[in-house]
């Protein structure tokens, strides 16, 4: 769906939000599908251990990339403002900027990825037995990363724009070439991890190519022109101001996860494939929430480019109330078929499925708090204020977890699978609460400043 700016800043919310966030739900969906097959392929073919080589790096992948997600926010966040603004020089200058910015990350990531994959794993404790299967797929997965960080930065300014749309179609085309390359490599060849790895980077250059030849067909300031990319010294910066915030506030979110998943790992590779493959039917639930999130994080972005604060509330609350409806179905139609979902994955080890359903107990039943806390950090980053919600963020999903790990998990009495996922809901909690008061304050203060200095 391709919206205008009058369409995003004018008229009823609640459909407009619907239907905006829809394709990005089904974007999610489908290169979550397509991110399962290959699991899928690999517990099918390949045996549980190769489930939990691959499930081992989910963590420590997202550790990595995830600052430079975070820019590509930041230059979301700006186009948006700049759009609702009316300021299609801005835009242009923006998008121009954003481009390089992503194939300069992408070739960092590469290089970290490559030469450093193993060091990395063995610092998580990665067991022997996963830990060269790991290896292997990290490095080949990281071969793809600037054509991954194009595509997300591209997509990013579309979904600004109000195109939700093209990134559905790209993704669709890329996750259909993903499965049969997945096939052919890991079936065919028995490559192994490798296989999926490399299917996977494959695709991500064609889903790239397609982004930015969608850019380049634009008629306002988002076209894209490759003789005009550079970095232009003021975007960057407020690219940076937003994006970086936000990308340590990710980095720092795996950190967590990390020592997490170090923890699972102590209790051994079929608890590790059993997390591995509730993992990536969490993320089923979490997408289909944080498509929320971009939608408020981009309506906030133009009307609050737009001056219109008191609107910026309304989008916050019918945000807020369809992520809640949106957890709570999603969430708790997964766990009620945990065992046969599971199944799908694992199909060597009944152990390793129950140790599976033990964190969808935790997690998922519980998890719209986290799509809830999700949309008001988006809210707050559209109005342009990105440090508070990091710091506020960092302490009550990082630091919390830290404490919870280190002091509650790992007394003898509490070393259990149970007290180790108790942390997400709490954390969750804790952090919405703070939230949704810093929103509540930024948003009274900017339609306060908006009525000072309007005329009377």
């Amino acid at each position: 769906m391709r919206y205008s700016r009058a369409a995003m800043t004018e008229g009823p919310l609640l459909k407009s939000i619907i239907l905006y966030t829809i394709p990005i739900i089904l974007t999610s969906v489908l290169q979550l599908l397509f991110n399962a097959a290959d699991l899928v392929v690999v517990g099918r073919f390949c045996g549980s251990v190769s489930v939990a080589a691959v499930g081992a790096t989910g963590s420590l992948i997202n550790l990595i990339v995830n600052l430079f997600i975070g820019l590509s926010v930041g230059a979301g966040v700006s186009t948006a403002q700049a759009i609702g603004a009316g300021d299609q020089e801005k835009v242009h200058r923006i998008v121009h900027t954003a481009i390089p910015t992503a194939a300069i990350g992408g070739l960092a990531l590469t290089a970290f990825g490559v030469f450093f994959a193993r060091d990395a794993l063995a610092l998580m404790g990665t067991p022997e037995d996963v830990i060269d299967l790991s290896a292997v797929y990290m490095r080949i997965y990281f071969c793809g990363m600037v054509p991954n960080m194009l595509y997300n930065f591209g997509a990013s300014v579309l979904r600004a724009a109000g195109d939700t749309k093209s990134p559905l179609y790209f993704l669709t085309a890329a996750g259909v070439l993903n499965v049969l390359l997945n096939l052919v490599f890991v079936m065919a060849l028995h490559m192994d991890v490798a296989g999926v790895a490399l299917a996977t980077a494959l695709t991500q250059t064609l889903s790239a190519v397609l982004v930015l030849l969608a850019l380049a067909a634009r008629t306002d300031g988002c076209r894209l022109m490759p003789k005009r990319m550079k970095l232009y010294g003021t975007e960057l910066k407020e690219i940076v101001r937003i994006g970086l915030p936000a990308g340590i506030q990710g980095s720092l979110f795996s950190i967590s996860n990390v020592l997490i998943q170090s923890s699972v790992n102590s209790f051994g590779s079929v608890v590790m494939s059993g997390n591995a493959a509730t993992q990536n039917i969490e993320g089923f639930v979490y997408v289909s929430m944080n498509a929320f999130h971009q939608t408020a994080l981009n309506f906030t972005g133009q009307n609050y480019g737009a001056g219109l604060h008191k609107r910026i509330r309304k989008i916050m609350l019918l945000s807020l109330a369809c992520v809640a409806v949106t957890g709570l179905f999603a969430g708790v139609s997964a766990w009620l078929m945990a065992k046969p979902l599971l199944s799908i994955y694992i199909t060597d080890s009944a152990e390793a499925i129950s140790y599976g359903v033990i964190r969808m107990s935790f997690i998922n039943l519980p998890y719209f708090l986290c799509g809830i806390m999700d949309v008001t950090t988006g809210a707050i980053r559209g109005m342009g204020a990105s440090l508070l919600p990091m710091i506020v963020s960092v302490m009550g999903i990082c630091v919390f977890r830290v404490f919870w790990i280190f002091c509650v998990f790992g007394q003898p009495q509490f070393h259990s699978l149970e007290c180790l996922y108790l942390s997400y809901p709490i954390s969750w909690i804790i952090t919405f609460a703070a939230q949704i008061t810093i929103f509540s304050v930024l948003n009274r203060r900017n339609i306060k400043k908006a009525r000072e200095s309007s005329p009377a």
